[in-house]
């Protein structure tokens, strides 16, 4: 070992330049020494902390390998050989984990300590003995300072001795510790090597002995278990591998399939469309009112179980009851700016939910599912069966037919005498607190004449005619007429109520600007403030077309076959919304976003008007319009609306009614005398009516809200 520099302890009293050049190397060396310590330090405390925490590591391993047994896994609880398994290699870590416990209790007494202790003792006794020589060198400087200044005078003595003294004193000081300084720094380097190796040594120990005694632990008993382990790991991997072969297999033949299984709506000219399905699931889009105007569109799971229609949002374990589909019935809907929607409605007629399929394919199959699904057809032994049969008949049902005698009716035809009582609605007016009269009751084939007296006795019918609501009037028995004998064959059906091409002509007529959006400059309805009768309705139209006769309300129905048919075949879904105005002279068709006239029809030209038979929505009428060449044409006009078409029917025949009085002044004198108006004269006050299940304000209004 080479030899080691030291301060010689003789030039500690002439404290030469030479000498404190020697004792700075001396310091530096200290320091450099104090800071590869601290890092040392450290290091070591951080090998110690990691095999503490590998002992609560290893002792949380154990407790995790025994857990295993006591899970609740969803796919059913883990194999005995698992288990088994995991129990052993709980029992091995368990061992393992005392004797990392001895190796980490070894580190801490042979490898921290004995450097903590060398820091502690040796580092920092060198340090306060630098303190203390710089302060003794500092009191020496001084006293020697003062010595220096002394007079050459011999006046005063006394000073003088003192100053020596002191000097002396503190040359005696600093002597004394600068000899203690030089004596730790020269041991210190020898003292560093031991510190150097000693912690190291305590390491390798621990090690040595963690091994060994891991060694002993791992015998060959441990290797056979080893070994039967890794055999049953290799079976399973091999399990594992063919399996991922055949996944792979399956994802190849799943993924090389055509790109329109990707495409929604891909076949959108001529989908496949199966209309015999008594099940259905998908995911479509439910409309829900956020608000008095807006709504949200959420993207749910829906199937069908038995008669109930389930949703299931993404996520949920099961689904719930959104409708029960029995008797229900479904149409498709025009919805806002969305393809593809369709409405399912209740059987007391309320407006159910309204849900978006992705295309055109899954729309008509979830229409015929709903279908079938609400005629029970689930419940027979055979519903495929079943559900193909009526789904033929029912394409037979939408094929135009030829003869309308074909179609025999279920039931003869019932004519009513109505009651002006049931039709008074109390609707709003322009004038606060004055109700205006209105239609409400059922007037399908009123038979002309019905009312016993004239016009003249009036006032006394209205009060009278409720006595004959309940009557029935058999009609005589008539040949049914064929369709040729009704419409021609091949008439066209217009499907909105203005046609683009008429829409251009009308504006580039004249000379005379006309408001695009269907306003005139002078068109004005001054009738509609001075009517007795003013009844609103939102009615859908659905279509018209030319007729040859009006003479029978046998027309309006085979018109409505028709068009019904036609938008069946065609897949025409959308409707044209409109408010329909009956007043006592005129029936206008009112845009319900620009409040725009979009037709007007005299009453005195409306000769025919029904309601469906069966389907009390839809209702229709016959206009007489003279043609340029001084004939006359026939047009059949057909809606659908919210509330009962049998009301719009009494509407109607109540304002031709009011029309027949206004000829007569006496009548018309006698018919305001038992009728109290407003102060104006303008509207007729309903007060103390009676309301009935057939015309109750509260439910047309209702039905008409929900449109």
């Amino acid at each position: 070992m080479p030899a080691v520099d030291k301060l010689l302890l003789e030039e500690a009293l002439q404290d030469s330049p030479q000498t404190r050049s020697l004792l700075s190397v001396f310091e530096e060396d200290a320091g450099t020494l104090t800071d590869y310590t601290n890092q040392l330090l450290q290091a070591m405390q951080r090998v110690y902390g990691a095999q503490n925490e590998m002992c609560l590591a290893t002792q949380q391993l154990s407790k995790q390998l025994l857990a295993y047994e006591k899970q609740n896994f969803a796919l059913g609880k883990g194999d005995e050989e698992v288990i088994s398994t995991l129990h052993y290699f709980s029992k091995v870590v368990d061992e393992l984990n005392v004797l990392h416990t001895e190796l980490a209790k070894q580190l801490a007494d042979t490898m921290v300590l004995p450097i903590i202790q060398f820091r502690e003792k040796d580092l920092t006794e060198v340090s306060t003995l630098k303190d203390l020589f710089g302060l003794a060198s500092n009191e020496h400087d001084l006293s020697m300072a003062k010595y220096s200044r002394l007079p050459k005078k011999k006046e005063n003595e006394k000073v003088k001795t003192d100053v020596v003294k002191e000097v002396a004193a503190t040359r005696r000081k600093q002597h004394l510790s600068s000899l203690q300084y030089y004596c730790a720094l020269n041991a210190l380097q020898y003292r560093k090597r031991v510190a150097m190796m000693e912690p190291m040594i305590g390491f390798a120990h621990g090690q040595i002995n963690f091994f060994k005694k891991g060694a002993e632990m791992f015998s060959q008993n441990m290797n056979s278990f080893l070994s039967s382990v890794a055999d049953m790991v290799q079976s399973i991997q091999v399990e594992l591998e063919a399996e991922a072969e055949k996944m792979q297999v399956s994802q190849q033949e799943l993924v090389s399939v055509d790109e329109s299984v990707y495409t929604p709506d891909s076949d959108v000219a001529a989908p496949q469309i199966n209309r015999n399905l008594i099940q259905k699931a998908g995911y479509l889009n439910l409309r829900s009112k956020t608000g008095l105007v807006t709504t949200t569109w959420e993207r749910l799971y829906f199937f069908t179980q038995g008669g109930n229609l389930m949703c299931q949002p993404r996520g949920a374990v099961a689904g719930g009851l959104i409708q029960d589909l029995d008797n229900c019935s479904v149409m498709a809907v025009d919805c806002e700016d969305r393809r593809y929607c369709f409405q399912i409605t209740t059987p007391n007629g309320k407006s159910g939910i309204i849900l978006q399929a992705e295309s055109r394919k899954e729309n008509e199959e979830w229409i015929s599912a709903i279908n079938n699904i609400s005629r029970q057809i689930y419940l027979t032994d055979n519903p495929e069966a079943v559900a193909i049969k009526l789904n033929q008949t029912a394409l037979q049902a939408v094929t135009p037919i030829t003869s309308f005698g074909k179609k025999q009716e279920s039931s003869c035809p019932r004519y009513y005498l109505v009651s002006p009582d049931r039709c008074h609605q109390k609707a709003k007016s322009s004038v606060p607190g004055v109700l205006m009269l209105c239609g409400g009751a059922p007037a399908l084939g009123v038979r002309e004449g019905a009312v016993e007296e004239k016009v003249r006795k009036w006032p006394q019918n209205l009060r009278n005619l409720e006595l004959e609501n309940d009557k029935i009037v058999p009609t005589a028995a008539a040949r049914v007429p064929d369709a040729d004998e009704l419409i021609a064959p091949g008439t066209p059906i217009q499907f909105d109520i203005v046609l683009p091409a008429t829409e251009f002509l009308d504006q580039n007529r004249g000379s005379r600007r006309i408001n695009p959006f269907g306003e005139t400059e002078d068109e004005t309805f001054p009738e509609a403030e001075d009517s007795l009768l003013q009844q609103m309705f939102i009615v859908r139209f659905l279509g018209s077309m030319a007729v040859k006769t009006d003479n029978t309300t046998k027309v309006i129905y085979e018109a409505m076959r028709q068009v019904l048919a036609a938008r069946a075949i065609h897949n025409i879904f959308r409707t044209t919304e409109s408010h329909l105005l009956v007043t006592s002279q005129t029936l206008r068709l009112i845009d319900p976003q620009t409040q725009v006239t979009r037709a007007n029809f005299e009453l005195t030209s409306i000769t025919q008007f029904a309601a469906h038979q069966e389907n009390k929505r839809l209702v229709g009428f016959v206009v007489r319009t003279s043609e340029s060449t001084g004939g006359e044409a026939l047009s059949t006009y057909v809606f659908e609306s919210n509330s009962e078409g049998e009301k719009i029917c009494y509407a109607i025949n109540l304002g031709k009614e009011i029309i027949e009085v206004q000829k007569d002044p006496e009548a018309l004198a006698q018919l305001m005398l038992s009728i109290p108006l407003t102060n104006d004269g303008k509207y007729v006050l309903l007060n103390d009516q009676p309301d009935d299940n057939d015309g109750s304000p509260s439910e047309n209004r209702g039905a008409e809200s929900e449109a």
